[in-house]
């Protein structure tokens, strides 16, 4: 702990990632989190920034699927540099950590990626790791990835997805595709495994969450349909209280019916997650993913023949989505963009809450429109205000 002078933070309305107090202030020393104080029990001469009326403040978003942005794209460029664009570029909503998601590609750029995050991580704390989505999925759920890169696990694979130095890795798989054993290996190493991209059935998912799977990847889409005799993952994902499953909550990916069925029905918990592409945060136009043209039309990223490619959602807008079209509580929608994914990364003691020796990782924004007025990572204010 650092022995610099706290510094405080004031706001009407502080959400401690369970509760939300009114007139209240969290106080900062060096990068953790010392206390939540009353507004009126400030001691006189305090450091104290006051947040406009109004604002909230909140743990910072965790994003722990982020394929690009600032018009950057990770797989052309698994460098620190990019890495960096694509932090800043979701900063500015609400996102204090973030993992970037490499899609099925090469040996070699898998190497890369992880290399990249790692040299990052040792200066850049909203770096958490990094999230290989693929190459172990199925050719009949393949979304945009690419079906010549698409291939079956090899032994050395364990160790090229164990977890970067400090950091975490997710790995996205299908398991019928994997042989028996793969998914234990690679949580021994140390790895969170989720399903996607995947034709599963409900029986393989249970052998695979029984193997240490615990996560699903944009539940509902690239994966078996829940049906009246094959539940398939979808069911396995929703009646587990141990499974973390992520949402793009845009209007798009899942209609929002199937969003509040799933919210009502499910005894797991549940993560925002933007699955977001270079327009995020960048100029809102178009892309190239490995070869193909991908269109921005009507905030939707989509191949030349229609189908969705990522997506241009934000962070901050998901939240507000999950009001407005899911009819959630603020509160929860909030959890689901921090607590939840910060427990499932295995960094909930840290990460994910603004109580006393957790990170100061904070986002301040207009409860109303979910405008971003600042953020904090590790107790450093962005230069930006937005």
């Amino acid at each position: 702990m650092s022995e610099e002078p706290s510094r405080m933070i004031a706001a009407d309305v502080v959400f401690d990632g369970e509760s939300a107090h009114r007139d209240c202030a969290v106080a900062i020393e060096g990068g953790d989190i010392v206390a939540l104080i009353l507004r009126r029990e400030i001691p006189r001469g305090a450091d104290v920034l006051e947040l406009p009326k109004g604002v909230w403040l909140a743990p910072g978003f965790i994003d722990i699927q982020v394929n690009g942005g600032g018009d950057v794209l990770f797989n052309d460029a698994p460098t620190p540099q990019a890495i960096a664009t694509i932090l800043h570029a979701h900063r500015k909503y609400g996102v204090t950590s973030l993992l970037p998601t490499l899609i099925t590609d090469t040996d070699e750029k898998m190497i890369a990626a992880k290399r990249a995050v790692t040299e990052i991580m040792l200066h850049a704390p909203g770096v958490l790791g990094v999230h290989f989505e693929g190459p172990f999925i199925s050719p009949e759920r393949l979304g945009v990835h690419r079906a010549d890169l698409r291939r079956a696990p090899s032994p050395h694979h364990v160790d090229m997805l164990a977890p970067p130095r400090g950091g975490v890795s997710l790995v996205t798989l299908a398991p019928e595709e994997t042989p028996p054993g793969f998914i234990a290996e690679l949580v021994s190493a140390g790895c969170k495994v989720a399903l996607g991209h995947s034709m599963a059935n409900y029986a393989q998912t249970r052998e695979a969450m029984k193997e240490g799977l615990t996560g699903f990847t944009h539940l509902f889409n690239a994966m078996r349909p829940l049906a009246s005799r094959e539940p398939g993952p979808i069911a396995a994902a929703l009646e587990s209280s141990s499974a973390y499953y992520g949402l793009i909550v845009d209007g798009e990916h899942v209609d929002p019916a199937m969003l509040r069925l799933a919210l009502r029905a499910g005894l797991g918990h549940p993560m925002l997650v933007t699955d977001a592409m270079p327009p995020v945060g960048g100029s809102g136009k178009g892309f190239a993913l490995q070869g193909q043209k991908i269109l921005v039309r009507d905030g939707r990223c989509m191949t030349a023949q229609g189908a969705l490619a990522g997506a241009s959602l934000d962070m901050a807008s998901a939240v507000r989505n999950c009001v407005s079209l899911l009819d959630l509580p603020l509160e929860r929608a909030l959890v689901f963009a921090s607590t939840n994914p910060a427990n499932f990364l295995g960094l909930g003691k840290r990460l994910g809450r603004l109580v006393a020796g957790y990170r100061a990782d904070m986002t301040a924004f207009d409860p109303q429109t979910l405008r971003i007025v600042s953020t904090w990572v590790a107790g450093e204010r962005s230069a930006e205000e937005w």
